[in-house]
């Protein structure tokens, strides 16, 4: 199924010839609740273990990070079984480079934690396209907490440089943009309550992700950390201590957006297990988004199942769901009428300009695509007939090409660049999706 060219490697994807039809899909667990509990559980009091995590290229980077930290990792169960020796909120080493990858999750985490709970000096470094994702909030609100926090070149980007020259955050107040990455809000409040005194986080506009600090607020507190929410305003963090806990990581909601948008684009059903409107994740809520454009979705103790039937466009806030834009932008593709997404303008800092990304990519399969400030509008043909089957560029961006796979449910002749780029997030994406292919194709022979 791959092949190279141009020194580019590829996929090829055959066309499903048959829909999806009752079948089950089972995904990884979820990589911004394995990152929480993993830097949580490093800081705590006692040995933890977390079952269901994600073994992808953005957890093995937190768990490498935290080795060079002096903290034990142990993993089991191909990496889904990880056991955790906790530092009492005092990493051991007392310097230390950490190479971050492009794993913001990881290198905003980790500069937060390092203030609070290191010695210092430490360096945080990523790959290039880290080196264009902004920090530079985060530095100024480690600063005005108590930190020596810099941006090693100046520029407010990566490599970050973190001096403790005393244990511990002074605590106090810092302002926090909540327009550019919901991560530099989680980051403080999971770094806090180690800090010397209460501290308090102001808001600055309207916070994006809003589900992800609700994410990180449940974490903390299944590690026996409670804070205080003020409508997502304000935040305000006493001095406390993480105990040791069992933690079961949730399926990826994220990643299950994928094979419930192939039910919709196939007009098949697919049922992903483990994930119903309990869950901690806001990316659930991306089935009541396929509802909207003419899916039946149905919800019980085993899972979520999606159907698809006839699509129509929508209009959309996203803001709380950005992750799941690139899976909605290709569901567009194959809906009667456009489709308008709205207020994800920070996705454009992510693994790569995703808004910008999508839209070029949308228009060689026959749509146009217009990329605004806050989002974007797709339109696709009059006729789904005329949709071609293109050679998608990935970016060096997982959610790219995972979402582009799903046209194949339609179209035959699809390329995916650089289809590696999934084990960031879904080492076994490709394994998976072919394997519900063949599934699909078995139950109608």
């Amino acid at each position: 199924m791959s092949e190279t060219s141009s020194q580019v490697a590829t996929r090829l994807l055959p066309r499903w010839t048959q829909p999806p039809r009752d079948l089950e899909a089972r995904v990884p667990g979820s990589k911004s609740l394995t990152n929480r509990a993993l830097i949580l559980a490093a800081v705590a009091r006692g040995r933890s273990v977390l079952t269901g995590a994600l073994d992808s290229d953005d957890t093995r980077v937190m768990r490498r990070a935290l080795d060079r930290l002096g903290v034990s990792v142990r993993a089991a169960d191909g990496g889904s079984t990880l056991t955790v020796d906790g530092c009492s909120g005092r990493f051991p080493r007392e310097t230390a480079e950490l190479e971050c990858g492009n794993s913001g999750t990881s290198l905003r985490f980790l500069a937060a934690m390092l203030a609070a709970a290191g010695r210092g000096p430490y360096r945080l470094d990523g790959n290039p396209r880290m080196r264009q994702r902004p920090a530079a909030d985060l530095i100024q609100a480690l600063s005005s907490l108590g930190a020596f926090a810099s941006s090693e070149l100046g520029t407010g980007y990566p490599p970050l440089l973190i001096r403790v020259e005393e244990p511990g955050l002074d605590g106090g107040f810092a302002f926090v943009k909540g327009d550019v990455s919901s991560q530099f809000l989680s980051a403080l409040l999971m770094a806090l309550p180690l800090a010397k005194g209460p501290s308090s986080i102001e808001v600055e506009g309207d916070l994006v992700s809003k589900p992800y600090v609700t994410m990180t607020m449940k974490m903390m507190e299944h590690f026996g950390v409670i804070i205080s929410n003020r409508d997502f305003k304000r935040f305000n963090i006493r001095p406390s201590a993480y105990t040791a806990a069992h933690c079961a990581i949730e399926p990826d909601a994220s990643a299950a957006s994928y094979f419930w948008a192939l039910a919709a684009i196939s007009g098949g059903s697919v049922r992903v297990v483990g994930l119903d409107d309990a869950s901690v994740q806001g990316d659930v809520a991306f089935v009541q988004v396929l509802e909207h454009m003419g899916c039946r979705v149905d919800r019980n103790a085993r899972g979520i199942q999606v159907a698809g039937g006839p699509l129509r466009g929508v209009d959309v806030d996203m803001n709380a769901i950005s992750d799941t834009v690139m899976t909605l932008a290709v569901v567009a593709l194959f809906a009667e009428g456009p489709t308008r997404i709205r207020r994800v303008g920070h996705i454009r800092h992510k693994e790569t300009d995703r808004i910008a990304a999508l839209a070029t990519e949308l228009r060689k399969f026959g749509a146009e695509a217009i990329a605004h400030p806050d989002g974007l509008t797709i339109l696709p043909p009059s006729d789904p007939a005329q949709l071609v089957p293109a050679r998608v560029s990935t970016y060096d961006d997982h959610r790219m090409a995972m979402a582009f796979a799903l046209t194949s449910a339609r179209l035959e002749g699809v390329i995916i660049e650089d289809p590696g780029c999934v084990a960031k997030t879904y080492p076994g994406f490709w394994e998976d999706f072919e394997a519900l292919r063949l599934q699909a194709q078995a139950s109608r022979e």
